[in-house]
């Protein structure tokens, strides 16, 4: 355990490092948890070995802790990531540096690498890409949703806000290779949620790999074969550097 950030008035912010054997330089990943911004830890891993698991193969992972919308407003979690990055590059001899989360990090790490970030690549396991539209023909955006909760206000009523807050909006060309993983019967965040964010920044020429997986439901629920999933993730950041 390492405390990565201090801000005034909130609790120390912590990561766990999980390095792997030998010298460096090593591709390095700073993971982030889910829990819909309001719990959840870096200890809360899907699968719970994930971590260990990175590191056993060759990457160093950094997995963080983050303020929860009940501790903070967004975007005091987005602060916190770039916060985390910037720690993990000066503690770490990083051959390349890569994010992945899962849904509410896999939200904050797609935030991260399109606003104004500087990493190789991203894995973002079933986020949501687009606060406003997870409202369309799902239960979202209302007044006490976890989306609500993260802004400080329902999405619906301030669409500016749930914009800034959404990584559908900065899609770019210069966007760093990203892969989005989701179930196709993900029954919390709905699999458009990653297919507009996918159709986005093809749009723009960037680079984007999109995987449905068949029958699962968030948090790889009923899903097949998680290992499955994770070494598509390995493979994709490994083809990265």
């Amino acid at each position: 355990m390492t405390v990565y950030r201090e801000v005034l008035g909130f609790r120390p912010l912590e990561l766990d490092l999980h390095l792997p054997a030998g010298p460096g330089p090593h591709p390095a990943i700073v993971y982030l948890h889910g829990g819909g911004w309001r719990r959840g830890s870096r200890r809360t891993t899907i699968p719970a070995s994930l971590c260990p698991t990175l590191a056993e193969r060759g990457f160093a992972v950094a997995a963080a802790d983050y303020r929860l919308s009940g501790e903070a407003r967004f975007p005091a979690q987005l602060e916190d990531v770039r916060a985390a990055i910037t720690w993990l590059r000066s503690e770490v001899d990083c051959a390349a540096t890569f994010l992945w989360g899962e849904s509410a990090g896999a939200h904050l790490a797609l935030l991260a690498a399109l606003d104004g970030g500087d990493v190789d690549g991203v894995v973002a396991w079933y986020p949501p890409t687009d606060l406003l539209g997870l409202a369309d023909g799902f239960p979202g955006a209302v007044d006490d949703s976890r989306e609500a909760e993260l802004l400080g206000v329902a999405p619906s009523a301030d669409p500016d806000r749930a914009r800034a807050a959404s990584p559908l909006t900065f899609a770019h060309r210069n966007a760093p290779p990203i892969l989005l993983m989701h179930g196709d019967a993900d029954d919390l965040v709905p699999p458009a949620q990653s297919e507009r964010l996918a159709s986005a920044l093809r749009a723009v020429g960037a680079p984007v790999e999109l995987d449905l997986v068949p029958g699962a439901r968030h948090m790889w629920t009923d899903a097949r074969d998680v290992g499955a999933i994770v070494d598509r993730s390995v493979q994709f950041l490994r083809a990265l550097g």
